[in-house]
């Protein structure tokens, strides 16, 4: 009695399986995996939760519009707790597990050239939303962005320190462990002097350091008219307030990596009041297509987009209409269409791949005022 119960469960068993995987099989031909790595947690955690939040509403938006090829699209989301040693794992894992034909990550620099390499030898189409660091591109032909990159972005504060600030004698303040603050602090270096501006002095810190008051009061005995801190959000807010608490009143501008609702907290608002950033778009845009966006967003997660949102829907959209038009999702399909796109309207404004998958597009400047980033000029290409 026992062998036949055996058997007739063993029967049961194959049976199930035999269910189960065809019913996996048939949900697959349905749906397009694409991946997503992004820092959900750790010290950029709110970069990489609004950059979730601004692509899954470019999937569901796509999906409720009928998918893409008459398929659904499906998101796998991993989180790389901020921490670039974490990539590889994560990478690896969309490409060989999961299957994802395309990958949308990260939004630090230095961590999209982590899963830059990986994406590259799989011949995996990855578009990053928001990493402005130009070797992330240069890595290989399967690598792409949404976004302006560092020398343009080094350009347009230099032009607005010069012009806007009317400053000319600037300290540098650089993370000297981040491939994003020191590739904008370099092509800072080379443009600004270009200018007629002149960097009277240079100090390095490192992300997560908490006590910056030696690297100020060196800054501080050469009496800069400003400083520039091309670094994120976590370490401004410090090195705002320690600077105030040491008697340096000029004032602090920065980057894209500064746009998050937690740069002005506590002390940093009061701190960072008229200090300026360069980012991609303004939600002060009257721009129905930006408006909508923001409406739409609000009503879902609750809060105002950032940056990193509105770039990580574009780049979904681009990634959707890539895949449509190649009518397949071969990689190497998806990555010829990704490199022919010109004039694409996305609500962060007209994008244009250039020949080192680039984007050509606009930047704009906000201005802190009590807590708030109040938009103050669009730089153009």
């Amino acid at each position: 009695m026992t062998n036949i119960l055996r058997k007739f469960f063993g029967f049961l068993l194959i049976l199930s399986a035999g269910f189960i995987f065809s019913s996996c099989k048939e949900t697959n031909k349905n749906e397009i995996l694409v991946g997503e790595y992004a820092s959900l947690t750790g010290s950029e955690a709110t970069f990489g939760q609004s950059s979730h939040n601004g692509l899954m509403l470019a999937v569901e938006e796509t999906n409720s519009s009928g998918g893409v090829l008459g398929k659904q699209i499906k998101l796998i989301t991993d989180d790389t707790q901020s921490k670039t040693q974490e990539v590889p794992t994560v990478v690896q894992k969309l490409i060989n597990r999961d299957k994802v034909v395309a990958i949308i990550g990260e939004v630090a620099s230095s961590r999209s050239k982590a899963g830059a390499p990986i994406c590259q030898q799989a011949k995996i189409p990855m578009i990053t939303p928001a990493s402005t660091n130009p070797e992330v591109t240069m890595i290989g032909d399967y690598i792409f962005r949404v976004c302006f990159i560092d020398p343009f972005q080094a350009t347009v504060m230099s032009k607005f320190a010069i012009n806007s600030m009317k400053v000319k004698k600037v300290a540098l303040l650089v993370d000297q462990k981040n491939a994003y603050s020191t590739g904008l602090a370099d092509n800072f270096k080379n443009v600004f002097p270009s200018m007629g501006g002149e960097i009277i002095e240079e100090q390095k810190y490192s992300a997560g350091d908490k006590d910056f008051k030696a690297q100020l009061t060196s800054i501080k005995a050469k009496n800069p008219e400003a400083i520039f801190i091309p670094g994120y959000y976590t370490d401004v807010n410090l090195i705002a307030i320690q600077a105030r608490e040491i008697g340096l009143t000029c004032p602090l501008f920065g980057s894209d990596g500064w746009e998050s609702e937690k740069l002005t907290e506590g002390k940093a608002k009061d701190a960072l009041e008229g200090s300026f950033f360069s980012t991609h778009v303004s939600a002060d845009d009257p721009s129905p297509a930006i408006q909508n966006f923001i409406k739409k967003y609000k009503e879902k997660y609750g809060s105002q987009p950032d940056a990193m949102a509105f770039l990580s829907y574009d780049a979904g959209m681009i990634l959707f209409d890539a895949i449509k038009k190649a009518g397949d999702t071969k990689g190497d399909m998806i990555r010829d269409q990704l490199a022919k796109v010109k004039d694409y309207q996305g609500i962060t404004g007209l994008i244009t791949i250039n020949k080192d998958r680039n984007a050509i597009k606009p930047a704009v400047v906000m201005e802190i005022k009590d807590g708030k980033f109040v938009y103050k000029e669009t730089i153009a290409p």
